[in-house]
C-alpha cells in the first residue's frame, strides 16, 4: 500500500474513532448514554463518504476542511442562529463585542439560503447607503450568496477601511436589483446616544448591546438627570439587532427597583435561570417610551418585553422582530467554536416572543419625512421569515466646548424631532402624561 494511502487510511480511523468517542463523551467531561443504533448507523454512512472523498475525490483535501466543511453543514441545518467558528472567527466575534472592526456595519442572517439584512447598524456606512432590514443581499462582487454561510459572507463583506464592496441587493417592491458600492470603515461600537428633546425630556439611542452598553448608558442618563428634574425619557430600541444578553439585563435593572427581567429554559438545567431586578441606588421614577420596530431583535425585544410586564414603560412602535432564542458560545479544543442556540427567552409574564416579538402597547408606524416621500418604506423582516426558525480643528476653552457641543445636540435634537413622527410622538406623550398625572378625579357622590 502506498503511504499516502497509509496515511489516509489512518486519518479515517482516527476520525472514525473521534466520532465514535463523540457519543460517549458529554461537553463537561461527563459520560453520557451512547447513541441510538440509528445514530451509529448514520456516523458510520459519515466515515464511508468520508473515505471515498479521500481515496477517490480529484485533489487531496486536508482532513480539517473536510471535518470542519462537514460540522459546518450540521449545524447551518439547526437554526438561523447556530453557527461553527475557526478559530479566527471565534476571535473576530470576541473582538466585535468589545472593541470595533472594519466593514460597512450590517447585521445579517440567511433566509431560505439567502443572506439577509436584519438591520443596518445607525451612522454606518450601510446605514447611510441605504441598506434596509430585510434587503437580500443576492450578490457580494460577483458571488452568488446562495447557500453561503454568514460566517463566509461575513469574511467577504469586511475588508481594509477606505476599500469598496459591492453588494447586489433584491428588494421587496423593486423590479431590479439594486447596486450597493459601500466603501468599509472601522465600524466603533458606540451603542448609546443622547440628547434632550425638550428641557425636562430626555432621548437614548441604543443602537446594539454590547460589553460597555450598561456602562454608556449611566453615564448618559446621569448626564440627562445632572441640575433636572427629568419628566420623561424616550428609549430608542428600533432597528437595534440585539447582542450581548448580560447587557440588556442590566440595561433593564437600571430602569427597574424589583420583578423579574427575563428567564431562559433550554434542554439542560444549567440553561434554566431567571434574572431579577434590584433596587437602584438612585431612583428613576419618571415615565418611559420605548420605541420599537420591526428590526428590534433578540437583547431589544428583551429590554423591551422586561419594562412592559412591569409596568415600567410604555411600548410605542410596531411589532418586534421576534426572535426569542439565547446562544450560547462554546470554546473547543483547537480554538474554533460553536454558537449554539441552547435556550428560549420568557418575559417576565412567561411570554415566548419567538416568532411573535414583542406586541407596542401604542401602534405607530414609521412616516418617512416630506424629502423622503419617494423612497421605499422599509418592511421589516422577522424571525418569522427565517428558514429553520424556532418556533471639527479650532482651539476654544473647555466652556466654549461645552457651548458648542450643547448647540450640536440640540440641532440634532430638533432635527429629530422635525423629521421623526415616532419620536415627536412618543414626547407628546410623555408631556400629556406630567399633565394628566396632576388631575384628580371626583369621587362619586
Amino acid at each position: 500500500m502506498p503511504v499516502t494511502r497509509k496515511k489516509q487510511a489512518v486519518n479515517t480511523l482516527l476520525i472514525s474513532v473521534m466520532i465514535c468517542g463523540l457519543l460517549f463523551l458529554h461537553g463537561n467531561g461527563g459520560i453520557v448514554k451512547a447513541g441510538t443504533d440509528e445514530t451509529y448507523k448514520n456516523i458510520e454512512i459519515f466515515v464511508e463518504v468520508l473515505r471515498q472523498i479521500e481515496e477517490n475525490y480529484v485533489e487531496p483535501v486536508p482532513p480539517q476542511t473536510l471535518i470542519y466543511g462537514a460540522i459546518k453543514g450540521m449545524v447551518q441545518n439547526l437554526d438561523p442562529h447556530s453557527s461553527f467558528m475557526t478559530k479566527d472567527e471565534h476571535n473576530e466575534l470576541m473582538m466585535e463585542t468589545t472593541g470595533s472592526f472594519t466593514g460597512i456595519g450590517i447585521e445579517i442572517t440567511t433566509k431560505d439560503g439567502v443572506l439577509t439584512v436584519v438591520s443596518p447598524i445607525e451612522g454606518t456606512p450601510a446605514y447611510e447607503a441605504g441598506l434596509q432590514s430585510g434587503d437580500k443581499i443576492i450578490k457580494i462582487e460577483d458571488e452568488s450568496t446562495k447557500d453561503m454561510s454568514m460566517i463566509d459572507a461575513v469574511k467577504k463583506i469586511r475588508g481594509p477601511k477606505g476599500t469598496k464592496v459591492r453588494l447586489t441587493i433584491a428588494r421587496e417592491g423593486e423590479t431590479k436589483p439594486l447596486e450597493f458600492s459601500i466603501v468599509r470603515d472601522v465600524i466603533p461600537l458606540v451603542s448609546v446616544r443622547h440628547y434632550l428633546l425638550a428641557p425636562d425630556i430626555g432621548y437614548v439611542r441604543i443602537t446594539n448591546f454590547q460589553s460597555k452598553t450598561t456602562k454608556d448608558l449611566e453615564s448618559a442618563l446621569e448626564n440627562l438627570e445632572k441640575d433636572r428634574d427629568l419628566k420623561g425619557l424616550v428609549l430608542d430600541l428600533r432597528n437595534n439587532p440585539g447582542g450581548l444578553l448580560s447587557q440588556a439585563e442590566e440595561v433593564s435593572d437600571l430602569f427597574l427597583d424589583s420583578g423579574i427581567i427575563v428567564s431562559t429554559k433550554g434542554r439542560i438545567s444549567s440553561q434554566d435561570r431567571k434574572t431579577v431586578a434590584h433596587k437602584n441606588g438612585k431612583p428613576r421614577n419618571y415615565p418611559i417610551v420605548v420605541l420599537v420596530n420591526g428590526g428590534s431583535a433578540s437583547a431589544a425585544e428583551i429590554v423591551a418585553g422586561a419594562l412592559q410586564d412591569n409596568n415600567r414603560a410604555l411600548i410605542l412602535g410596531t411589532r418586534t422582530f421576534g426572535k426569542g432564542s439565547v446562544q450560547t458560545i462554546l470554546p473547543l479544543s483547537d480554538g474554533s467554536a460553536l454558537r449554539l442556540t441552547t435556550a428560549r427567552y420568557y418575559t417576565p409574564s412567561g411570554r415566548s416572543i419567538q416568532l411573535s416579538g414583542i406586541t407596542p402597547d401604542v401602534e405607530c408606524q414609521y412616516v418617512p419625512p416630506e424629502e423622503d416621500k419617494e423612497k421605499n418604506p422599509p418592511r421589516f423582516m422577522r424571525e418569522e421569515d427565517l428558514e429553520h426558525h424556532m418556533q471639527n480643528d479650532n482651539k476654544i476653552d473647555n466652556q466654549q466646548k461645552d457651548k458648542s457641543n450643547n448647540i450640536e445636540e440640540n440641532n440634532q435634537a430638533q432635527e429629530l424631532i422635525k423629521k421623526d413622527n415616532q419620536v415627536r410622538y412618543a414626547m407628546q406623550l410623555l408631556q400629556t402624561w406630567a399633565v394628566f398625572s396632576k388631575m384628580k378625579t371626583n369621587s362619586a357622590q
